[in-house]
C-alpha cells in the first residue's frame, strides 16, 4: 500500500486533472460518480492525516471555469458549491446535524431539482441587466454576458428591484436540440458530443457570439447572490415567486417541507417526476428555507452547512453490443462505435455509443456479442461501463481493430503517439468523401447543393478526389449524376462560383488542416492577411497568434509544407479563390480592411450585433489584441484586452464612438 502522502498527492493530481477537463475544457472523461469517490477517497486521507497541508487541495475549492480569452468579474457574494451524497442516511444526518443546531426550532427545507448545467450570476442594478458571470473559482468568474443575453426569456429590466441584485441560475441545453447538433456533426463525419452539459459548457464559453446563438441555449433560475438591500428577501421559498413574477424562467415545481423525513419523500417524489421536466434533472437540493437560520449555520470553505445536494444514482441497463461499426472523419481519423440493441434510458431510447478508442476496447474487452452494461446519467450518447461476462457467447473472440480495418478494406495505421487510428491515403474514398463535405459546409464554404449523396456519387465515379476538382466540374459532368436536371446542375456550377469569394477564415477551415475550427481559422486570418502568409509561416510565427499552441502551430506548418497540399492551393488560386483577407472585406467600408476587438459589455449591443456592424463596414474581428489591432471597443468590465491596447497604444473607443465611426 502507497505511503500516505504518496497516496495523497497522486489523489490530488488526479482530480485537479478531471477539475481541468471538467471545468475548462467542458470534456470530462469520468462520470460524477467517479469523481465523487476520487474526492471521497482523498478526503477520508486527509482527515486520517491532518498533519498534511490542506490549503491548496482539491477537497478544499470548488474547481475553476475561468479562461484567460475572457475577462474576470468579481462575484460580489461567493457562488460556493454544495456538499453532495448519493445515501438516504446521509441526508437525513445533515437534517439531524441541523436540528441539534437549532433545538428550538420548528425546521423547514425547501426542495428543488438539481439542475445538471452550467452555473450562472446574472447582476441587475436599478432593475437592469448588467452582466453575466460563470461560477469560475467561486470568488470571481469570467464575463459570458455576450453569449447569455441571447437566451431566450431572460428580462433586460425587472421592476421593483432591489439596487442591486445576483441572480443565481444554470444554463442548459435541451435534450432535442443536442440530438440536432449531433445529427448535423455525424452527417458531417464528426466527433459527437457526449451530453447536454458539456456541450451547454463549451458554447457558453465561444469567443464568437453569433456561433454560440446558433446553439440555441435555455436557463432556469432559482437563487440570488449578493442583494442590497440585504433584507429584500427572508425566506428561501419566496425567490421563487419573486423571480417568476419578475419574468426569469424558474423551476417547474418545488417542495417547501416540514423536516428532514417529509424533505426525503418530496425527493422520493421528485424522481418520478423529473423525466418530465424540460431541463436535465440529476438529484435534489435541499436548503433550510429562514435565511435568518442559515446565515447563523454559515458556511465551510467551499460550501453552505445549510444546504446539501441529494445525487440520483446514474440509470443503467444491460442490453445486447450488435456490433461495433466504425466512422470516420474529415481528417481521416477513425473512431468505434457500438451498435446497440435499443434500450430505454433516462426517459429516451439509445442505440448507439461512442468506444472512443481501440485501448478503451481493449481495456474492457468489449467484443461484437457481448451483453453489455450501459450507463446514462443525463446522457444522450450512453458510456458502455463493461461487458457481463457471464452471459458472453462461448465462441466469442477478442477484438482485433487492425484485422477489423483490413476485412473492411480500410488501410489505417495507429498513430505512434496516440490511440487513434488514421486513413494513410489520402485517395482513399471514404476519406475523400468526409473531406468534400467539410469543405463544403456551412461551417466553411457554405456551398449549396453540394450534399453528402451529391459528394458520394461525384467520388464514386472519379470525378472529384480533392476540393480543388470541385471547381473544374462543369454542368455536363453533373447532368450524369442521378436525380440531377438542367436547374439543379446549373445551380451547383453557381454556387461553386459563387464560394469563391468567401471570406479567407473560411477557407482555412475548409482546408482540413487538423487541430484548425473555426475561430482558429479567424485568428490566422486577422494575424496573417492572406494565405501566402500563413503558409510560409514558421512554427514560431504561428505560436504569435493567442488562441494557438505549439500543437496546432506543428500541424498547420506540416500540412503547408506537404507538397501535395501545395500543389493544392496552387490548384485553388489558379480556379480564383479568395487568397486575401482584403478581398473579402467591403472596398468602400469605412472600415475595410481593419482589425477590431471587441471586449467588456457594450451599453445598448451585443456582441453578435457589434461584429455585424463592423463586417458590414468591411472590417474584420478578431479575439486577440496586437500590434495589428487597429481599434478595441471597450464596454463595461474590461479587462485584459483593454490593458493590452493601453500597452500597445491601440485605439480604444466606448459604443458612442464606435458606433459614430461605422455609421
Amino acid at each position: 500500500m502507497a505511503a500516505p502522502d504518496k497516496a495523497i498527492a497522486k489523489l490530488r493530481a488526479e482530480i485537479e486533472k478531471h477539475d481541468r477537463l471538467y471545468y475548462k475544457s467542458a470534456q470530462p472523461v469520468i462520470d460524477d460518480q467517479a469523481y465523487d469517490r476520487l474526492k471521497a477517497e482523498l478526503a477520508a486521507l486527509e482527515a486520517a492525516h491532518p498533519s498534511f497541508e490542506f490549503e491548496d487541495s482539491p477537497t478544499q475549492s470548488v474547481g475553476d471555469d475561468r479562461l484567460e480569452s475572457f475577462e474576470s468579474y468579481q462575484h460580489r457574494l461567493p457562488m460556493l458549491s454544495l456538499d453532495n451524497t448519493y445515501s438516504q442516511e446521509e441526508l437525513i444526518e445533515f437534517g439531524q446535524r441541523l436540528e441539534k443546531r437549532f433545538p428550538d426550532q420548528a425546521l423547514k427545507y425547501l426542495v428543488e431539482p438539481k439542475i445538471d448545467g452550467v452555473a450562472v450570476s446574472l447582476t441587475y442594478e436599478k432593475g437592469e441587466f448588467v452582466r453575466a458571470v460563470s461560477r469560475g473559482n467561486g470568488t470571481e468568474g469570467d464575463d459570458i454576458s455576450s453569449n447569455v443575453r441571447h437566451i431566450e426569456g431572460l428580462p433586460d429590466c425587472i421592476a421593483d428591484a432591489p439596487d442591486v441584485l445576483e441572480v443565481r441560475g444554470e444554463i442548459y441545453m435541451l435534450h432535442e436540440e443536442f440530438e440536432r447538433i449531433n445529427v448535423t456533426r455525424e452527417a458531417e463525419s464528426q466527433a459527437l458530443y457526449a451530453n447536454p452539459r458539456n456541450l451547454a459548457a463549451g458554447t457558453i464559453k465561444l469567443l464568437d457570439p453569433a456561433e454560440a446563438r446558433a446553439r440555441k441555449l435555455d436557463i432556469v433560475l432559482y437563487g440570488v447572490g449578493a442583494c442590497e438591500p440585504a433584507r429584500f428577501f427572508s425566506h428561501q421559498a419566496e425567490i421563487q415567486e419573486r423571480l417568476k413574477a419578475w419574468g426569469f424562467p424558474v423551476l417547474e415545481k418545488i417542495w417547501l417541507t416540514d423536516g428532514i423525513e417529509q424533505a426525503w419523500s418530496s425527493i422520493e417524489e421528485l424522481d418520478t417526476l423529473r423525466q418530465k421536466f424540460s431541463y436535465p434533472t440529476d438529484g435534489a437540493v435541499v436548503k433550510l428555507d429562514d435565511f435568518r437560520l442559515q446565515e447563523e449555520a454559515g458556511f465551510t470553505s467551499k460550501a453552505p452547512r445549510w444546504a446539501i445536494a441529494y445525487k440520483f444514482e446514474a440509470e443503467r441497463a444491460e442490453t445486447l453490443l450488435k456490433e461495433i461499426s466504425l466512422q470516420i472523419g474529415r481528417t481521416g481519423v477513425v473512431t468505434p462505435v457500438a451498435i446497440l440493441e435499443p434500450v430505454q434510458l433516462a426517459g429516451t431510447t439509445v442505440s448507439r455509443a461512442t468506444l472512443h478508442n481501440e485501448d478503451e476496447i481493449r481495456r474492457k474487452d468489449i467484443r461484437p456479442g457481448d451483453t453489455v452494461l450501459v450507463q446514462k446519467a443525463g446522457e444522450i450518447i450512453p458510456q458502455v461501463l463493461g461487458v457481463v461476462k457471464s452471459k458472453r457467447p462461448a465462441d466469442s473472440q477478442a477484438f482485433d481493430f487492425g484485422q477489423h480495418l483490413r476485412d473492411l478494406g480500410i488501410v489505417a495505421e495507429r498513430d505512434p503517439d496516440g490511440a487513434a487510428w488514421r486513413i494513410v491515403s489520402k485517395d482513399d474514398p471514404i476519406r475523400q468523401q468526409r473531406a468534400l463535405q467539410h469543405f463544403a459546409s456551412r461551417a466553411c464554404m457554405d456551398i449549396e447543393n453540394l450534399g453528402s449523396a451529391v459528394v458520394e456519387q461525384l467520388v464514386d465515379r472519379g470525378l472529384v478526389k480533392d476540393i480543388a476538382d470541385l471547381y473544374a466540374l462543369t454542368k455536363e459532368q453533373l447532368l450524369e449524376l442521378d436525380k440531377f436536371a438542367e436547374k439543379s446542375a446549373q445551380n451547383l456550377v453557381d454556387a461553386l462560383e459563387v464560394s469563391k469569394q468567401r471570406a479567407l477564415w473560411q477557407l482555412i477551415h475548409g482546408l482540413g488542416i487538423p487541430h484548425v475550427g473555426k475561430q482558429s481559422a479567424k485568428d490566422l486570418e486577422a494575424h496573417f492577411v492572406t494565405l501566402d502568409h500563413i503558409a510560409r509561416a514558421s512554427e514560431e510565427d504561428l505560436e504569435e497568434v493567442d488562441g494557438i499552441g505549439s500543437i496546432m502551430a506543428q500541424s498547420i506548418h506540416a500540412w503547408f509544407s506537404d507538397g501535395t497540399n501545395d500543389s493544392l492551393i496552387h490548384r485553388l488560386r489558379d480556379f480564383g479563390l479568395n487568397f486575401d483577407a482584403q478581398r473579402s472585406a467591403q472596398s468602400n467600408g469605412k472600415l475595410s480592411g481593419k482589425i477590431l476587438v471587441l471586449t467588456g459589455t457594450l451599453p445598448t449591443l451585443t456582441r453578435s450585433e457589434a461584429t455585424d456592424l463592423i463586417e458590414k463596414a468591411g472590417g474584420r474581428t478578431s479575439s486577440s489584441v496586437s500590434k495589428k489591432t487597429d481599434y478595441v471597443v471597450a464596454g463595461e468590465a474590461s479587462g485584459s484586452k483593454y490593458a493590452k491596447a493601453v500597452k500597445l497604444g491601440v485605439a480604444i473607443l466606448d459604443e458612442p464612438a464606435f458606433l459614430a465611426l461605422v455609421q
